[in-house]
Protein backbone atom coordinates (compact mmCIF):
# COMPACT_ATOMS: atom_id res chain seq x y z
CA UNK A 1 0.00 0.00 0.00
CA UNK A 2 1.58 3.28 -1.01
CA UNK A 3 2.11 5.90 1.98
CA UNK A 4 0.60 9.21 1.99
CA UNK A 5 2.99 12.24 1.20
CA UNK A 6 6.20 12.73 3.64
CA UNK A 7 5.75 15.42 6.18
CA UNK A 8 8.85 17.35 5.70
CA UNK A 9 11.43 19.08 9.01
CA UNK A 10 13.71 21.58 7.87
CA UNK A 11 16.34 21.41 10.78
CA UNK A 12 19.53 21.42 12.36
CA UNK A 13 20.06 17.42 13.41
CA UNK A 14 21.91 14.39 14.70
CA UNK A 15 24.99 14.39 15.68
CA UNK A 16 25.13 18.25 15.87
CA UNK A 17 26.20 19.17 18.98
CA UNK A 18 22.56 21.71 18.89
CA UNK A 19 20.01 21.95 21.29
CA UNK A 20 17.35 22.01 18.30
CA UNK A 21 19.11 19.39 16.54
CA UNK A 22 17.97 17.27 19.63
CA UNK A 23 14.48 19.02 19.22
CA UNK A 24 13.90 18.28 16.32
CA UNK A 25 14.94 14.45 16.19
CA UNK A 26 12.59 14.43 19.45
CA UNK A 27 9.96 15.85 17.59
CA UNK A 28 10.48 13.63 14.70
CA UNK A 29 9.71 10.98 16.46
CA UNK A 30 6.31 11.53 17.99
CA UNK A 31 5.47 13.25 14.55
CA UNK A 32 6.07 9.80 12.97
CA UNK A 33 3.62 8.09 15.52
CA UNK A 34 0.74 10.63 14.84
CA UNK A 35 1.11 9.79 11.14
CA UNK A 36 2.21 6.35 10.93
CA UNK A 37 0.60 6.34 7.33
CA UNK A 38 3.42 8.72 6.13
CA UNK A 39 7.14 9.44 6.33
CA UNK A 40 8.99 11.64 8.10
CA UNK A 41 12.00 13.10 6.85
CA UNK A 42 14.12 15.49 7.53
CA UNK A 43 16.38 17.94 5.68
CA UNK A 44 19.28 18.88 7.65
CA UNK A 45 22.68 21.34 7.61
CA UNK A 46 25.30 19.37 5.89
CA UNK A 47 26.22 17.69 8.99
CA UNK A 48 23.03 15.51 9.72
CA UNK A 49 22.80 12.39 9.60
CA UNK A 50 20.33 9.15 9.38
CA UNK A 51 17.76 7.25 7.45
CA UNK A 52 14.93 10.05 5.78
CA UNK A 53 18.08 12.42 6.30
CA UNK A 54 18.76 14.69 3.78
CA UNK A 55 21.97 16.56 4.19
CA UNK A 56 21.84 19.40 2.10
CA UNK A 57 21.72 23.04 3.55
CA UNK A 58 25.17 24.82 3.89
CA UNK A 59 24.79 28.41 4.66
CA UNK A 60 28.07 28.93 3.01
CA UNK A 61 26.76 30.21 -0.11
CA UNK A 62 24.73 32.77 -0.22
CA UNK A 63 21.85 31.27 -2.42
CA UNK A 64 22.00 27.82 0.04
CA UNK A 65 18.12 27.52 -0.37
CA UNK A 66 17.95 26.82 -3.96
CA UNK A 67 19.27 23.25 -3.77
CA UNK A 68 16.48 22.68 -0.64
CA UNK A 69 13.51 24.18 -2.46
CA UNK A 70 14.50 21.85 -5.68
CA UNK A 71 14.36 19.32 -3.12
CA UNK A 72 11.34 20.12 -1.21
CA UNK A 73 9.95 20.18 -4.77
CA UNK A 74 10.74 16.75 -5.73
CA UNK A 75 9.50 15.52 -2.17
CA UNK A 76 5.70 17.14 -2.89
CA UNK A 77 4.76 17.28 0.99
CA UNK A 78 1.80 17.10 2.79
CA UNK A 79 3.40 19.87 4.39
CA UNK A 80 6.61 21.75 5.61
CA UNK A 81 7.67 22.63 9.07
CA UNK A 82 10.75 24.17 9.71
CA UNK A 83 12.31 24.74 13.18
CA UNK A 84 13.96 28.29 13.21
CA UNK A 85 16.49 29.85 14.94
CA UNK A 86 18.57 32.89 13.64
CA UNK A 87 22.42 30.78 13.20
CA UNK A 88 20.98 28.18 11.54
CA UNK A 89 20.34 30.33 8.05
CA UNK A 90 22.04 32.83 8.30
CA UNK A 91 24.65 33.37 5.54
CA UNK A 92 27.64 35.22 5.97
CA UNK A 93 29.51 37.04 3.65
CA UNK A 94 33.56 37.39 2.54
CA UNK A 95 33.37 40.58 4.71
CA UNK A 96 32.29 38.51 7.74
CA UNK A 97 28.43 40.38 7.68
CA UNK A 98 26.04 38.03 7.79
CA UNK A 99 22.42 38.88 6.15
CA UNK A 100 20.38 38.64 8.68
CA UNK A 101 18.58 35.71 7.58
CA UNK A 102 17.14 37.26 4.71
CA UNK A 103 18.10 33.85 2.68
CA UNK A 104 15.30 31.93 4.97
CA UNK A 105 12.68 34.50 4.00
CA UNK A 106 13.94 33.78 0.11
CA UNK A 107 13.80 30.44 0.67
CA UNK A 108 9.66 30.57 2.12
CA UNK A 109 8.82 32.27 -0.67
CA UNK A 110 10.41 29.85 -2.91
CA UNK A 111 8.34 26.96 -1.42
CA UNK A 112 4.83 28.82 -1.06
CA UNK A 113 3.07 26.57 -3.27
CA UNK A 114 3.50 24.06 0.12
CA UNK A 115 1.33 24.45 3.48
CA UNK A 116 4.50 25.83 5.71
CA UNK A 117 4.50 25.49 9.27
CA UNK A 118 7.46 27.21 10.77
CA UNK A 119 8.24 27.37 14.84
CA UNK A 120 11.15 30.08 15.94
CA UNK A 121 12.68 28.83 19.06
CA UNK A 122 14.22 32.74 19.45
CA UNK A 123 11.14 35.21 20.13
CA UNK A 124 12.59 37.55 22.77
CA UNK A 125 9.81 39.87 24.43
CA UNK A 126 11.74 43.13 23.77
CA UNK A 127 13.04 42.44 20.04
CA UNK A 128 15.52 44.35 18.01
CA UNK A 129 14.57 45.85 15.05
CA UNK A 130 15.71 43.36 12.67
CA UNK A 131 14.51 40.35 14.40
CA UNK A 132 10.69 42.71 14.42
CA UNK A 133 10.90 42.94 10.88
CA UNK A 134 11.88 39.24 10.14
CA UNK A 135 9.14 37.92 12.17
CA UNK A 136 6.57 40.23 10.49
CA UNK A 137 7.48 39.17 7.23
CA UNK A 138 7.80 35.70 8.90
CA UNK A 139 4.19 35.56 9.78
CA UNK A 140 3.69 36.86 6.00
CA UNK A 141 5.17 34.27 4.13
CA UNK A 142 4.54 31.04 6.48
CA UNK A 143 0.82 29.89 6.65
CA UNK A 144 1.25 29.08 10.57
CA UNK A 145 3.84 30.17 12.97
CA UNK A 146 4.44 28.15 16.31
CA UNK A 147 5.53 30.16 19.28
CA UNK A 148 6.53 28.57 22.21
CA UNK A 149 4.72 30.58 24.91
CA UNK A 150 1.90 33.37 25.33
CA UNK A 151 3.73 35.84 26.77
CA UNK A 152 5.75 35.63 23.75
CA UNK A 153 2.52 36.59 21.59
CA UNK A 154 0.72 38.87 23.48
CA UNK A 155 4.63 40.94 24.04
CA UNK A 156 4.36 41.15 19.87
CA UNK A 157 0.98 42.43 19.74
CA UNK A 158 2.16 45.08 22.13
CA UNK A 159 5.53 45.99 20.15
CA UNK A 160 3.75 45.54 16.87
CA UNK A 161 0.65 48.03 18.00
CA UNK A 162 2.75 50.23 18.97
CA UNK A 163 4.40 50.45 15.18
CA UNK A 164 1.36 51.12 14.00
CA UNK A 165 1.86 47.10 12.57
CA UNK A 166 -0.99 44.81 11.78
CA UNK A 167 -0.98 42.08 14.50
CA UNK A 168 -0.63 38.69 12.54
CA UNK A 169 -3.39 36.07 12.78
CA UNK A 170 -1.71 32.80 12.09
CA UNK A 171 0.36 32.57 15.24
CA UNK A 172 0.02 29.25 17.46
CA UNK A 173 1.26 28.71 21.11
CA UNK A 174 2.29 25.34 20.97
CA UNK A 175 5.38 25.03 24.11
CA UNK A 176 8.46 22.62 24.27
CA UNK A 177 7.49 19.02 24.23
CA UNK A 178 8.65 16.67 26.53
CA UNK A 179 8.54 12.84 27.58
CA UNK A 180 6.65 10.66 29.67
CA UNK A 181 8.79 7.55 29.12
CA UNK A 182 11.63 8.87 31.20
CA UNK A 183 11.54 8.52 34.69
CA UNK A 184 12.97 6.45 37.13
CA UNK A 185 11.67 5.62 40.79
CA UNK A 186 13.30 6.25 44.04
CA UNK A 187 14.05 2.51 44.36
CA UNK A 188 16.26 2.50 40.88
CA UNK A 189 18.00 5.29 42.08
CA UNK A 190 20.92 3.16 43.33
CA UNK A 191 21.01 1.33 40.19
CA UNK A 192 21.28 4.06 38.28
CA UNK A 193 24.16 5.86 40.20
CA UNK A 194 25.82 2.28 39.70
CA UNK A 195 25.73 2.84 36.39
CA UNK A 196 26.79 5.50 36.00
CA UNK A 197 30.26 5.50 38.30
CA UNK A 198 28.70 7.67 41.08
CA UNK A 199 28.91 5.04 43.53
CA UNK A 200 32.61 4.66 43.37
CA UNK A 201 33.62 8.00 44.90
CA UNK A 202 33.63 7.29 48.50
CA UNK A 203 32.30 10.99 49.50
CA UNK A 204 29.38 10.82 47.43
CA UNK A 205 25.79 12.42 49.33
CA UNK A 206 22.44 10.06 48.39
CA UNK A 207 21.28 13.81 48.33
CA UNK A 208 22.02 15.83 45.44
CA UNK A 209 21.86 19.21 44.10
CA UNK A 210 22.45 19.14 39.89
CA UNK A 211 24.30 21.37 37.57
CA UNK A 212 23.39 19.51 35.06
CA UNK A 213 23.31 20.22 31.12
CA UNK A 214 25.94 22.08 28.16
CA UNK A 215 28.22 24.11 30.08
CA UNK A 216 28.51 27.62 28.76
CA UNK A 217 29.37 31.38 29.96
CA UNK A 218 25.63 31.98 30.32
CA UNK A 219 24.92 28.76 32.49
CA UNK A 220 26.79 30.79 35.35
CA UNK A 221 27.81 27.89 37.54
CA UNK A 222 29.83 29.77 39.48
CA UNK A 223 27.05 31.45 40.91
CA UNK A 224 26.26 28.17 42.91
CA UNK A 225 30.06 26.98 43.22
CA UNK A 226 30.59 29.98 44.91
CA UNK A 227 28.31 29.66 48.33
CA UNK A 228 28.11 26.38 47.95
CA UNK A 229 30.18 25.55 51.42
CA UNK A 230 28.07 27.87 53.43
CA UNK A 231 24.55 26.95 51.78
CA UNK A 232 26.04 23.31 53.03
CA UNK A 233 26.77 24.09 56.27
CA UNK A 234 23.36 25.73 56.95
CA UNK A 235 21.51 22.68 55.77
CA UNK A 236 23.58 20.73 58.21
CA UNK A 237 22.94 23.08 60.80
CA UNK A 238 18.60 22.70 60.46
CA UNK A 239 18.66 18.90 58.82
CA UNK A 240 21.54 17.04 60.43
CA UNK A 241 21.41 15.85 56.58
CA UNK A 242 24.85 16.10 54.38
CA UNK A 243 24.49 16.95 50.61
CA UNK A 244 26.54 17.35 47.62
CA UNK A 245 26.86 18.93 44.25
CA UNK A 246 27.02 17.15 41.30
CA UNK A 247 28.19 19.12 38.32
CA UNK A 248 27.74 16.89 35.02
CA UNK A 249 28.37 18.21 31.17
CA UNK A 250 30.65 19.42 28.51
CA UNK A 251 31.54 22.38 26.61
CA UNK A 252 30.31 22.35 23.56
CA UNK A 253 31.34 26.33 21.97
CA UNK A 254 35.26 27.07 21.35
CA UNK A 255 34.35 30.65 22.56
CA UNK A 256 33.55 29.05 25.92
CA UNK A 257 36.45 27.64 26.98
CA UNK A 258 37.78 30.01 28.93
CA UNK A 259 34.64 30.29 31.72
CA UNK A 260 34.47 26.33 31.48
CA UNK A 261 38.07 26.49 32.58
CA UNK A 262 37.30 28.46 35.48
CA UNK A 263 34.24 26.48 36.33
CA UNK A 264 35.83 23.78 36.48
CA UNK A 265 38.61 24.73 38.93
CA UNK A 266 36.26 25.69 41.56
CA UNK A 267 34.60 22.58 41.18
CA UNK A 268 38.06 20.68 41.95
CA UNK A 269 38.59 23.09 44.92
CA UNK A 270 35.10 21.71 46.45
CA UNK A 271 35.51 18.31 45.18
CA UNK A 272 39.01 18.51 46.89
CA UNK A 273 37.08 19.38 50.46
CA UNK A 274 34.33 16.19 49.76
CA UNK A 275 31.42 18.10 49.07
CA UNK A 276 31.18 17.95 45.08
CA UNK A 277 31.87 15.94 42.18
CA UNK A 278 32.35 17.12 38.21
CA UNK A 279 31.07 14.43 36.25
CA UNK A 280 32.23 15.01 32.17
CA UNK A 281 29.30 13.44 29.76
CA UNK A 282 27.65 14.42 26.73
CA UNK A 283 24.37 16.01 27.05
CA UNK A 284 22.25 14.50 24.88
CA UNK A 285 20.17 11.02 25.00
CA UNK A 286 19.67 8.37 27.82
CA UNK A 287 22.55 9.50 29.93
CA UNK A 288 21.01 13.17 30.25
CA UNK A 289 18.17 11.90 31.67
CA UNK A 290 19.98 9.33 33.81
CA UNK A 291 22.16 11.96 34.92
CA UNK A 292 19.46 14.47 36.20
CA UNK A 293 17.27 11.09 37.89
CA UNK A 294 20.14 11.10 40.07
CA UNK A 295 19.18 14.69 41.46
CA UNK A 296 17.27 15.37 44.36
CA UNK A 297 17.02 18.68 42.52
CA UNK A 298 18.21 21.02 39.54
CA UNK A 299 19.59 24.36 39.41
CA UNK A 300 19.23 26.18 36.17
CA UNK A 301 21.55 29.68 37.16
CA UNK A 302 21.23 30.99 34.19
CA UNK A 303 21.55 34.42 33.13
CA UNK A 304 20.27 34.00 28.76
CA UNK A 305 17.53 31.92 27.52
CA UNK A 306 18.60 29.25 26.58
CA UNK A 307 17.45 26.04 28.25
CA UNK A 308 14.23 25.25 27.23
CA UNK A 309 15.61 21.80 26.04
CA UNK A 310 17.40 21.47 30.32
CA UNK A 311 14.17 22.34 31.44
CA UNK A 312 12.10 19.93 29.31
CA UNK A 313 14.16 17.60 30.47
CA UNK A 314 13.24 18.43 34.18
CA UNK A 315 9.89 18.66 33.50
CA UNK A 316 9.78 15.30 31.66
CA UNK A 317 12.20 13.86 35.24
CA UNK A 318 9.02 15.59 37.41
CA UNK A 319 12.55 17.65 39.53
CA UNK A 320 11.90 20.35 41.58
CA UNK A 321 14.14 23.13 39.87
CA UNK A 322 15.39 26.39 40.85
CA UNK A 323 16.00 28.94 37.95
CA UNK A 324 16.26 32.55 37.70
CA UNK A 325 14.23 35.53 36.84
CA UNK A 326 12.80 37.44 34.91
CA UNK A 327 14.01 35.27 32.11
CA UNK A 328 10.78 35.04 29.49
CA UNK A 329 10.28 31.06 28.71
CA UNK A 330 11.84 29.90 31.48
CA UNK A 331 10.17 32.01 33.92
CA UNK A 332 6.93 31.11 32.52
CA UNK A 333 7.15 27.56 32.15
CA UNK A 334 7.79 27.78 35.92
CA UNK A 335 4.99 29.99 36.86
CA UNK A 336 2.90 27.67 34.40
CA UNK A 337 3.50 24.38 35.99
CA UNK A 338 4.12 25.65 39.72
CA UNK A 339 7.63 22.92 39.69
CA UNK A 340 9.76 25.23 40.67
CA UNK A 341 10.94 28.02 42.45
CA UNK A 342 12.57 31.18 41.15
CA UNK A 343 15.54 33.57 42.04
CA UNK A 344 16.24 37.45 41.09
CA UNK A 345 19.75 37.81 42.90
CA UNK A 346 22.25 35.27 45.45
CA UNK A 347 21.05 35.75 48.75
CA UNK A 348 17.57 34.51 47.04
CA UNK A 349 19.35 31.14 45.41
CA UNK A 350 21.33 30.82 48.60
CA UNK A 351 17.97 30.41 50.22
CA UNK A 352 15.73 29.03 47.97
CA UNK A 353 18.62 26.04 47.38
CA UNK A 354 18.64 25.74 51.44
CA UNK A 355 14.69 26.01 51.60
CA UNK A 356 14.38 22.94 49.16
CA UNK A 357 16.86 20.83 50.16
CA UNK A 358 15.62 21.18 54.20
CA UNK A 359 11.68 20.78 53.00
CA UNK A 360 10.80 17.25 51.67
CA UNK A 361 7.50 18.30 51.86
CA UNK A 362 8.23 21.33 49.01
CA UNK A 363 10.12 18.49 47.02
CA UNK A 364 7.33 16.13 46.46
CA UNK A 365 4.96 19.33 46.13
CA UNK A 366 6.57 20.87 43.04
CA UNK A 367 7.44 17.23 41.94
CA UNK A 368 3.53 16.62 41.46
CA UNK A 369 2.81 19.93 39.78
CA UNK A 370 5.27 19.12 37.48
CA UNK A 371 3.56 15.30 36.94
CA UNK A 372 0.89 16.92 36.37
CA UNK A 373 1.62 19.89 33.79
CA UNK A 374 3.48 17.13 31.37
CA UNK A 375 0.54 14.88 31.76
CA UNK A 376 -1.72 17.70 30.75
CA UNK A 377 0.23 20.26 29.44
CA UNK A 378 3.36 19.52 27.23
CA UNK A 379 4.02 15.41 26.81
CA UNK A 380 5.22 15.08 23.34
CA UNK A 381 1.95 13.02 22.66
CA UNK A 382 -0.31 16.49 23.19
CA UNK A 383 2.33 18.65 21.06
CA UNK A 384 2.30 16.43 18.31
CA UNK A 385 -1.69 16.37 18.42
CA UNK A 386 -1.16 20.22 18.34
CA UNK A 387 1.47 19.86 15.23
CA UNK A 388 -1.42 17.91 13.46
CA UNK A 389 -3.62 20.82 14.04
CA UNK A 390 -1.28 23.25 12.96
CA UNK A 391 -0.75 21.11 9.73
CA UNK A 392 -4.15 21.22 9.03
CA UNK A 393 -4.98 24.99 9.60
CA UNK A 394 -1.74 25.31 7.18
CA UNK A 395 -3.18 23.30 4.55
CA UNK A 396 -6.41 24.57 4.57
CA UNK A 397 -5.19 28.15 3.66
CA UNK A 398 -2.60 27.17 0.67
CA UNK A 399 -5.00 24.64 -0.83
CA UNK A 400 -8.45 25.93 0.24
CA UNK A 401 -7.33 29.42 0.57
CA UNK A 402 -9.18 29.92 3.68
CA UNK A 403 -7.81 32.53 6.06
CA UNK A 404 -6.67 31.65 9.75
CA UNK A 405 -7.86 33.76 12.60
CA UNK A 406 -6.18 32.66 15.86
CA UNK A 407 -7.92 34.98 18.72
CA UNK A 408 -5.41 37.26 20.44
CA UNK A 409 -4.45 35.99 24.32
CA UNK A 410 -5.71 39.19 25.94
Amino acid sequence: MARGKPIVLISSYYPRFCGIATFCEEAREFIQKEYPEREVLVISHIDGLGEGVFPIIDTSHRFWWRPIAKKIKKLSPYVVHIEHEYSLYEHVDNRGIGDRNQGFIEFLGSINEFPIVVEPHTVHGRLKEFEENFIYQLCEDADVVLFKSDYQKWRLNWTFTQRGWKMPKNIMIVPHGARVDKNWSESEIPKLKDELGLNKIEFLSNNLVGLVGWIQSNKRWDILTSMWEEILEEIKKRTGENWDLLAAGTVRDKAHIGDYNNYKKSLEILEKKGIAHYYEFIPRGEIYYKMMAVCKFIVLPTVDETQSGTLARIIALNKPYITTAPLEGLTAQTLESEGGLLFTNKQMLKEKVIRLACDKDLRKQLSENLKKYLKEVVSWEIIAKKYKNAYKFARLKKIAGKEIDFPPDF
